[in-house]
C-alpha cells in the first residue's frame, strides 16, 4: 500500500519541477552532465600533452618473487641459510603463514642472473631470456611498496587505490576520464588466464560508484568472448534490431520519468552490445595473423585462455582503439614448490610479455601505448618451509618488490629505486601504488588530482589524497 505522505511529497516535487520550467527530462540531462560530461569523457580538455593513448596492464596475480626475477642480491650468497637479523625486520608484521615459524633462514635465489642490453639491466637469465632481449625498452622499478599484506586487499588496492571493495578500478577511471576511441568496442577490456591461484572477481575491473558504462568488459576464452553477445537460436539480426529499438523507446520514457543516469548507461550498453556482435568476432578471428606472429608470441597464442593468446588479443584490441586492456594471470603465489612454480609461470608469460612489447614497437604502437607488468606485492627473502627441500617457498612481502613498465614516455633501459642487501627494505626512491596510478594517468594526459567524481557528498579520485608522478622514469 502506498504511503500518503510519500505520495504528497512526490506530487509537490513534480509540481515544483514543472512550475520551475526544469522538468524531469531536463533534470535527467543535468544529472548526466554532473556525472561527467554525460556518459562520454569527464576530461573535456586534457590537463597536459599526453604521451600515450592507451594502457595494457599485465597483472601477475599472487606476488612474483623479486629476489628470483629482478632484484639480484649477491650478499645473500654469503648468508644463505642464516637467520635474517632482527635489524632487518625492524618489527614489521608478518602474515599468519610464517609468523609462527621458529626460524627465518635466508634463501638466496637458485637461479642465475645476467646483464642484458646496452643498458646492462640485471635480470634472471634462466627464466626471463625473452624479457632480456627487450631490456633497453623497459624500466624496472625495484622500490615498489604497498600497504596490504594479504592477497585480496592487496589486489584490490592495486586495481582501485583502496583496500576495501567498492571503488572504481583504474581502467574504469581511464574510461571515465577519456572515453573510448572506438564506438564499436568498449573502452576497457579485462581477460584472465590460468585457473590456479587466487580468486579473481568482476569488481576488480568494475566501475564502483562511477557510471556502470565504465566497467571493464571481460573477454573470455571459447566460442563467445563476450557472454550473451550472439543472437539466441531462432532470433535473427533484424528481429534483435527491432527488439532493441522498442527497448530504446521504453528506456527513454523511463529516463524522462525517473531522471536516473544509469538508464542512459543501459541504453548505451544495449547499443554497444549490438555493434559488438560484428566487431568482437572479427577481433577473435586470428586466421589473418601471419605465422611470424605465432613464432613471436609462441604456440600458446593459438590457444584461447592462455596468457599468450590474451597478450596477442591485447595488441589487437589496442590497434582498434580500446583505451585500457588488462590481463590477469594467476598462479604466482609461491608459498611452496617455488622453483617449479616459478619455472611454470615464467614459461607461460615471459615470451608473450616480451613479444607484446616487440610487436607494438614493430607496428609503431609502442610510442603511444603504456605497458605495465607486476603483481600485488613481492616475496620474502627468508624461506617458508624447509630450505633444503625443493618444496620451499617465500611468504608475502609488501615492503618492497619490483615491476617493469615500457612504452610511450618511459625511459627504457633504466632501473629506479633500490633495496637493502637483503632485499627486505627500500634503500632509496620508494614508489607507492598511488604513485604508479598517478604516473599512469599523467602519461595519458590527466592530472590525477583533477580527475574526480562526486559521490556521497565528497569528491573521490583514484589516488585518494596521495600519489606523485615518478618523473625519474619518464623520457
Amino acid at each position: 500500500m502506498n504511503n500518503p505522505s510519500i505520495e504528497r511529497h512526490r506530487n509537490l516535487r513534480r509540481q515544483f519541477l514543472a512550475s520551475g520550467g526544469l522538468g524531469l527530462g531536463s533534470l535527467a540531462a543535468s544529472s548526466l552532465l554532473r556525472a561527467g560530461e554525460g556518459q562520454g569523457n569527464a576530461v573535456a580538455t586534457l590537463h597536459r600533452q599526453p604521451k600515450v593513448k592507451r594502457v595494457i596492464y599485465l597483472f601477475q596475480s599472487g606476488g612474483p618473487p623479486q629476489h628470483d626475477l629482478f632484484d639480484y642480491k649477491p650478499h645473500l650468497e654469503s648468508v644463505h641459510g642464516q637467520e635474517v637479523p632482527e635489524s632487518v625486520f625492524r618489527g614489521q608484521r608478518l602474515t599468519g603463514m610464517t609468523a609462527g615459524q621458529s626460524s627465518f633462514p635466508v634463501a638466496k635465489s637458485i637461479f642465475s642472473f645476467e646483464r642484458f642490453g646496452q643498458s646492462g639491466i640485471e635480470l634472471n637469465r634462466d627464466l626471463l631470456p625473452h624479457l632480456g632481449k627487450i631490456a633497453d625498452d623497459i624500466a624496472v622499478v625495484r622500490s615498489m611498496h604497498t600497504e596490504a599484506i594479504n592477497h585480496d586487499p592487496a589486489i584490490t588496492f592495486f586495481q582501485t587505490g583502496f583496500q576495501l571493495s567498492g571503488r572504481p578500478s583504474v581502467g574504469a577511471w581511464a574510461s571515465y576520464g577519456l572515453g573510448s576511441e572506438n564506438e564499436n568496442l568498449p573502452a576497457y577490456v579485462a581477460m584472465t588466464s590460468n585457473k590456479s591461484g587466487q580468486a579473481l572477481y568482476d569488481r576488480l575491473w568494475g566501475a564502483g560508484f562511477l557510471p556502470s558504462q565504465h566497467q571493464g568488459v571481460r573477454f573470455r576464452s571459447g566460442k563467445d568472448p563476450v557472454l550473451f553477445l550472439s543472437n539466441p537460436e531462432g532470433i535473427s539480426q533484424s528481429l534483435r534490431r527491432r527488439t532493441l529499438d522498442h527497448l530504446d523507446e521504453l528506456n527513454h520514457l523511463h529516463l524522462e520519468r525517473e531522471g536516473d543516469p544509469e538508464i542512459q548507461t543501459r541504453i548505451a550498453q544495449y547499443e554497444m552490445a549490438f555493434r559488438m556482435q560484428t566487431s568482437v568476432p572479427e577481433l577473435a578471428d586470428l586466421s589473418t595473423e601471419p605465422e611470424s606472429t605465432f613464432r613471436l608470441y609462441g604456440e600458446d597464442a593459438r590457444k584461447p585462455g592462455t596468457f599468450a593468446y590474451n597478450a596477442l588479443m591485447a595488441r589487437r584490441l589496442s590497434e582498434q582503439g580500446v583505451r585500457f586492456v588488462q590481463l590477469f594471470h594467476r598462479g604466482w603465489d609461491t608459498h611452496g614448490n617455488l622453483p617449479n612454480q616459478l619455472k611454470a609461470r615464467c614459461g607461460e608469460t615471459d615470451q608473450a610479455s616480451a613479444a607484446l612489447v616487440t610487436d607494438l614497437k614493430q607496428r609503431g604502437l609502442l610510442e603511444d601505448t603504456l605497458v605495465v607488468w607486476g603483481g600485488e606485492f613481492g616475496r620474502t627473502v627468508y624461506c617458508q618451509g624447509n630450505l633444503t627441500a625443493k618444496s620451499y617457498g617465500r611468504d608475502h612481502h609488501p615492503r618492497c618488490f619490483s615491476m617493469w613498465v615500457a612504452g610511450g614516455g618511459i625511459r627504457g633501459g633504466t632501473t629506479y629505486g633500490s633495496t637493502d642487501d637483503y632485499g627486505y627494505n627500500i634503500a632509496e626512491n620508494p614508489v607507492s601504488v598511488h604513485d604508479l596510478h598517478a604516473t599512469m594517468l599523467h602519461l595519458l594526459g590527466i592530472d590525477h588530482e583533477r580527475l574526480t567524481y562526486r559521490f556521497q557528498g565528497r569528491r573521490y579520485r583514484l589516488t585518494d589524497v596521495h600519489g606523485r608522478v615518478v618523473n625519474e622514469i619518464l623520457a
